[in-house]
C-alpha cells in the first residue's frame, strides 16, 4: 500500500503526518524510532486532503481551540492493538486513565503489559490519545514522543500555564 506524507512544524517538533487514501495512518515524531510504525512506500503529498485536514485540526489543538479530533483513521495493527487504540479514543479530553483501567475497559484485566505494548505502538499519536495513559501510581510513563512532550500535551488539555 502506498502512503502519503507531509511534515508540519508544531510546538512539539516537526511531525510527519501519514495517510492512506482512506484515512490518517500515522503521526510520527521528529526523533521517532525508525521501525516503531512500519510503513512502506511513502510519497510526499502536501496537498492530500486528509493530511491538510489533520494539520488544520492539530494546529487548532495546539492553540487550545480543539478538544476532539474528527478525522478518518486507517491505523495498521493487530486486532488487539486496534481494540486498545479504540479504547484510548474514549478517554475524555483533559482526563487520564491507567493501563489497568484500559485493560479492564477492553474486558481483559490481566493484559496490562499487553495494553502498555499496544499503547507504545500507537501510530497516530495525539489524535489517538495515548498521552492520556499514565501509570497506576499517577506518574507519567513511556511515550514515543518523550515524557516532556507527554507532559506538554497534558498541560494543553488541563489548561495550565506554561510557555507555548
Amino acid at each position: 500500500m502506498t502512503y502519503f506524507f507531509k511534515e508540519m512544524p508544531s510546538p512539539v517538533g516537526v511531525l510527519k503526518l501519514v495517510a492512506s487514501r482512506t484515512g490518517l495512518a500515522a503521526i510520527l515524531w521528529e526523533n521517532d524510532k525508525p521501525n516503531r510504525v512500519p510503513l512502506k512506500s511513502l510519497l510526499e503529498d502536501k496537498n492530500d486532503p486528509i493530511l491538510i485536514e489533520t494539520e488544520t485540526q492539530l494546529k487548532a489543538y495546539f492553540n487550545g481551540k480543539l478538544d476532539k479530533f474528527s478525522l478518518p483513521l486507517d491505523a495498521v495493527g493487530t486486532e488487539f492493538q486496534k481494540e486498545v487504540w479504540k479504547a484510548l479514543c474514549t478517554i475524555p479530553f483533559g482526563q487520564t486513565r491507567s493501563y489497568q483501567q484500559i485493560a479492564q475497559q477492553i474486558g481483559n484485566p490481566k493484559a496490562v503489559r499487553a495494553v502498555g505494548a499496544a499503547n507504545g505502538k500507537n501510530p497516530i499519536s495525539i489524535v489517538v490519545p495515548c498521552h492520556r495513559v499514565i501509570g497506576a501510581n499517577g506518574r507519567l510513563t513511556g511515550f514515543a514522543g518523550g515524557l516532556s512532550i507527554k507532559e506538554y500535551l497534558l498541560d494543553i488539555e488541563h489548561n495550565k500555564d506554561f510557555k507555548r
